[in-house]
């Protein structure tokens, strides 16, 4: 299996060698060169694997040159009941990602894929975790060091840095939007003490954080001389892990061949309903991809319109459901190469225009019609929204659930088809956004034991305002490089 860069680099690149890179060397996204297909005998097959054995074999299929006993060991490293044990009373940590049937609704079965249950009590532990062990092993196999630089918008960061605290040959550089994050989020990642660990608050939005990041990628010769590698969703491999709780999730809220079933994702950055878009590619029976926004809504307006429109800083939101307050979805590329029947040119054009109006409008051409080919369609929610979600679910099912997980259930609900089951994709537990389950609810959110008491830590960061050349010289003082 080997790779390719969605704006047309063409030197072949194999699983291992983009493993520990981020953006190609054309400021392109890496896709496989063809999606590997998984007939519906051999996803018959996976319904009694372990969620450890079920991504090795979905691994398997992208990175061919990783030996297959050590791919296998690394899957059943990371997955694990212990790892994995912050789940909800009644739920069975042995199944990593629990289905949770919340009701009927509309004719349609609605469920609540349990992504949360890993140790920063997100969903992005899920492909987290394997990243922290993939990294360590290939570095050690190469005799090699990493220094990683990341963005986040609340929940990426403590993933990434849970995940690789302690981990020989790695540094974390991480870079938040100052005073933009929960307590909770902010005290996760700053409470770390780990010596590998580095947190840089920004002075801007996600949005800065994140041009930071891919302007020090595009400076080929510093990421070559620092040996700066990525964790965000622009890393394929941790894209690809994200693919496996799809197929999980599939195979839990089905009983036979063929079956079709909708996923909600609350999405802001375009990597987690990317992973979904891929394993529809892969031939999993998806019917619906709905993608969930909250009111930085730029992602619902393409879906709905077919323009693409970056929010500057100033028109960017900071709200209830932080981690979703993205107006410039990273990921979006992959899935518009795909869209544009893998033109690479023409990809090319369109982000070039990004970066230099803002945007780009496909209303009315053949390929924004092909959008519903693809399955996806989209919504938006609002605060309000968010606390009348919180509370009706709270009243009806017994449940409660995040901010961002409301938004799912919130558009969700709008795109039900009867008969179909729509599985809304939890994007974290509650206990990190005390704050709005206070107001909805009136009560404090339960939170795992471990976590008590956290905000009161003492914290490690730095804040720093969102200038490229100042990150990298904070770089090079910690790394001596």
């Amino acid at each position: 299996m080997n790779y390719k860069s969605t704006r047309g680099h063409d030197v072949p690149q194999t699983f291992s060698e983009i493993l520990l890179g981020g953006l190609a060397p054309d400021g392109g996204l890496y896709l496989p060169q063809q999606y590997p297909q998984i007939s519906a005998d051999e996803l018959e097959s996976w319904r009694k694997l372990s969620y450890a054995d079920l991504a090795y074999e979905i691994l398997a299929r992208f990175c061919d040159d990783i030996p297959a006993e050590d791919l296998r060991a690394l899957t059943r490293k990371t997955y694990t009941a212990e790892v994995y044990c912050n789940a909800r009373a009644g739920d069975n940590t042995a199944d990593i990602t629990p289905l949770r049937k919340l009701g009927d609704e509309a004719g349609a079965p609605l469920y609540l894929l349990g992504l949360s249950n890993g140790p920063t009590l997100a969903f992005k532990d899920m492909a987290m975790q394997l990243l922290g062990n993939l990294f360590e092993y290939a570095l050690a196999r190469a005799g090699q060091e990493l220094n990683i630089l990341g963005a986040t918008s609340g929940d990426t960061g403590s993933a990434a840095e849970y995940a690789m605290r302690g981990k020989r040959g790695i540094r974390v550089f991480m870079l938040s939007p100052h005073n933009k994050m929960s307590a909770f989020q902010t005290a996760q990642m700053f409470s770390l003490q780990d010596p590998n660990i580095f947190n840089l608050a920004v002075q801007g939005v996600f949005d800065d954080c994140q041009d930071i990041v891919k302007a020090v990628s595009n400076d080929l010769e510093f990421k070559s001389r620092q040996k700066i590698g990525t964790v965000n969703s622009i890393n394929w491999a941790r894209v690809v892990a994200q693919v496996v709780y799809y197929f999980k999730g599939w195979l839990l809220a089905t009983d036979g061949p063929g079956q079709k079933v909708s996923f909600c994702v609350p999405s802001g950055n375009f990597g987690n309903v990317c992973a979904g878009h891929i394993a529809r590619m892969m031939g999993l029976p998806i019917d619906k991809l709905v993608v969930a926004t909250n009111e930085n809504d730029v992602l619902d307006e393409f879906f709905r319109t077919g323009i693409y429109r970056v929010r500057k800083a100033a028109e960017t939101y900071h709200t209830s459901s932080p981690s979703m307050d993205i107006s410039k979805a990273s990921n979006f590329e992959r899935f518009i190469f795909d869209l544009l029947g893998q033109d690479a040119g023409k990809l090319a054009q369109l982000f070039r225009d990004v970066d230099t109006k803002g945007g780009f409008d496909l209303s009315g051409t053949p390929d924004y019609e092909r959008i519903r080919q693809f399955g996806f369609v989209s919504g938006r929610s609002t605060h309000d929204d968010r606390i009348a979600t919180i509370r009706d679910l709270s009243a009806r099912y017994g449940i409660t659930i995040d901010t961002h997980t409301a938004d799912g259930v919130k558009v969700a609900r709008e795109h039900l088809s009867a008969g179909t089951p729509m599985v809304v994709l939890e994007t974290a537990l509650p206990a990190k956004f005390a704050d709005t389950i206070r107001e909805a609810l009136g009560r404090e959110p339960e939170r795992p034991a471990a976590f008590e008491g956290i905000e009161a830590l003492p914290q490690r960061f730095e804040v720093m305002p969102a200038d490229v050349e100042q990150v990298k010289a904070y770089i090079a003082r910690h790394t001596g490089l």
